[in-house]
């Protein structure tokens, strides 16, 4: 059975503060829609057992 070697790298940056805003944004922004989205499949669930 062959191996599978995995890597993984990081990378820092440091964003303007025009950035940052940007981004803080942005995450809001895709939290909220997760959430939403979490919220209607739980509750499908939870109605229609599927």
């Amino acid at each position: 059975m062959a191996q599978i070697v995995k890597r993984a790298y990081k990378y820092r940056f440091y964003p303007t503060p025009e950035q940052a805003d940007e981004l803080a944004r942005t995450f809001g922004c895709v939290r909220y829609v997760y959430n939403k989205a979490l919220a209607m499949r739980s509750r499908a669930y939870t109605v229609e057992g599927r």
